[in-house]
């Protein structure tokens, strides 16, 4: 609350009861629609095991429309026997998945939980930082190393070092403060085939654990573990992912069957080196460098997650006692399908029918050892995804790919350019979505940073594909008109991290270049498109219901910590939803932890 002075004692200080009053009331579980109660009664209700699922770049829609091919076990039991919000976005404007997955982990907006990117440019160092890179938390596994040669994604090749830790993070989590709470006696871990998809769930007082491209293993760091876990040794030596070796991803059922049996092969699709754009996918020989890669760019990486998420519940004994225990498991192979093929596409309609049998094996699994009403589970996803430009062209829609490395030659750049008698590059770099200027140049020439940045701005509002540019400056001066997307940036804005103008694409315009390899579709906007994700409650006997009233995603790790009993997380934005509260409240069981 911010305090200014004023004669009006009497009235600031109403003011500050009426604050003290209404932050008394949320940490009593108080919210819209729901009664005050104490916070024992809900923390009664607390689960066994608190089940995170996030699906990377599961759009909001994609579940019910692929929803005829799927068994009873997976989607079709969440959607059906839980309470699915059909409304729910993130609201901040960078949809990429270190920014989506710190979001639903901390309840908060990236201007408060700082993964403001994938990528950021450290002002202090002026490298280009990986979101959780950290060196002086070494990956234990020496032949762990990123693997520069055969990685696809850009962000991991842009970490300087293997080590990995939360560090970076600004507030705690959900998970943090479930540890907090029960005084260390929860159990938290987070799995994910992602680096940054395990580490960010897992918080700072939880183990991480991701799957190595380069060994063909999951691997932690030093930040968790001195040694390896006895089991994780066990689970990595049995060498399941050379397993299919000499095999391929080859369709479920006939393509007949299929909504895009007849779209096999479209030329908008990466034809990735060996892979191909046709079923079946082979995934090549064990000596094949890229055979882990594609494991990532087909089901197989959902599988391996899985399995390895079994071995940890059972190594690890989650959910056998009264301490409720936390698992996230963030399912990695939607995101990557999505960016070679695009969400309407043969390959995609496929994965997520393979990804309903993966979540009926995980549910029965859950039920069989700790069961279901035990269990609260939670459904979400840390972004949504475009359709494909091709795809989107074929049905009538403008959509194209844009180059921001070519803006820097622009005519209208290098008037700017002539203006500040700067000869060389004026922007420095793109890394989505923030413009970098020069700012060496910029201080050499006694110039005004904001101005520079002003100019610029306006220049690439010009640019074709390019509907807002927004400079740090005007963001930090709150100089900014007050409507959807520019609330979506400012959320989106730390002053530390983000870069010196934040650029949001005309909708239906992605890059479509990573690093050299020419992708399908790119999420990352405020569009919503990439927003739009679905939420799921289920388990803990919650009775089925739809919600259709719009929802965010910072909810999640609110209404949790409600549940619980605890304290929302340090900087969460979110509110606890009723229908969550009433649901457990109307299940109530004496098995509130006892110390």
């Amino acid at each position: 609350m911010q305090y200014v002075k004023s004669q009006s004692g009497g009235f600031l200080m109403a003011l500050q009861v009426a604050a003290l009053a209404g932050t008394m009331a949320l940490s009593a579980g108080c919210v819209k629609g729901v009664e005050p109660q104490p916070v024992h009664d809900i923390g009664a209700a607390a689960p066994k095991l608190i089940l995170q699922i996030t699906v990377d770049a599961l759009r909001g829609d994609l579940p019910a429309r692929y929803v005829n091919g799927m068994g009873d076990g997976g989607f079709r039991f969440l959607m059906n026997q839980g309470i699915w919000y059909t409304n729910a976005h993130h609201g901040h404007a960078n949809t990429e998945t270190i920014v989506g997955h710190a979001t639903l982990a901390t309840g908060a907006d990236p201007s408060a939980h700082g993964m403001v990117g994938n990528l950021w440019v450290d002002r202090e160092t002026g490298k280009l930082t990986y979101n959780i890179e950290d060196p002086g938390y070494h990956i234990l596994t020496p032949g762990a190393d990123v693997d520069k040669s055969t990685e696809i994604d850009p962000t991991q090749k842009a970490a300087s070092s293997d080590g990995r830790s939360p560090s970076a993070i600004m507030t705690t989590t959900f998970s943090d403060e479930l540890t907090n709470f029960t005084a260390g006696k929860a159990k938290v871990f987070g799995v994910s085939v992602k680096d940054r998809g395990a580490v960010s769930m897992a918080g700072h007082t939880g183990k991480a654990f991701w799957f190595s491209k380069q060994s063909a293993e999951f691997v932690t760091s030093s930040y968790y573990y001195e040694d390896y876990p006895a089991w994780v040794m066990e689970w990595n030596a049995k060498k399941q992912p050379l397993a299919y070796a000499g095999t391929s991803w080859e369709l479920m059922h006939d393509a007949s069957t299929y909504m895009f049996g007849g779209a096999d092969d479209k030329p908008w699709e990466t034809d990735f080196p060996g892979y191909g754009r046709v079923f079946p996918h082979p995934y090549g020989p064990a000596d094949n460098k890229y055979l882990t890669t594609l494991l990532t760019l087909s089901p197989a990486g959902d599988d391996l997650t899985l399995d390895f998420a079994k071995a940890l519940i059972d190594a690890e004994q989650l959910g056998k006692d009264a301490v409720p225990d936390y698992l996230s498991i963030s399912f990695s192979s939607t995101d990557y399908i999505g960016h070679i093929f695009g969400p309407s596409s043969l390959e995609m309609e496929d994965n997520l029918l393979r990804l309903d049998r993966t979540l009926a094996d995980l549910l029965a699994f859950i039920d069989q050892r700790i069961g279901l009403n035990n269990t609260l589970i939670v459904l979400a996803a840390d972004h949504g995804t475009p359709e494909a430009p091709g795809y989107l062209n074929a049905m009538g829609v403008d959509a194209r790919y844009v180059a921001p490395d070519t803006w820097d030659k622009k005519p209208g750049m290098a008037a700017l350019k002539k203006k500040f008698g700067i000869g060389k590059e004026l922007i420095l770099s793109y890394s989505h979505p923030y413009l970098y200027l020069n700012r060496d140049t910029i201080e050499e020439k006694g110039l005004n940073q904001a101005e520079v940045e002003k100019a610029v701005a306006k220049e690439v509002m010009q640019l074709d594909g390019v509907a807002l540019a927004l400079s740090s400056d005007a963001m930090r001066e709150g100089n900014l008109p007050t409507t959807p997307i520019t609330q979506s940036v400012l959320r989106n804005f730390n002053p530390k991290r983000s870069g010196d103008i934040f650029i949001v694409f005309k909708p239906h315009y992605f890059i479509n270049d990573f690093d050299g390899l020419t992708v399908t579709a790119t999420h990352g906007s405020p569009w919503r498109y990439d927003s739009f994700i679905p939420i799921i409650f289920a388990g803990s006997n919650l009775k089925a219901q739809r919600v259709h009233r719009s929802v965010e995603a910072v909810d999640i790790a609110t209404t949790l910590a409600t549940i619980v009993g605890a304290k929302p997380p340090s900087g969460a934005r979110g509110e606890s939803l009723p229908e969550i509260l009433r649901g457990l409240e109307g299940n109530r069981k004496d098995r509130f932890w006892k110390q």
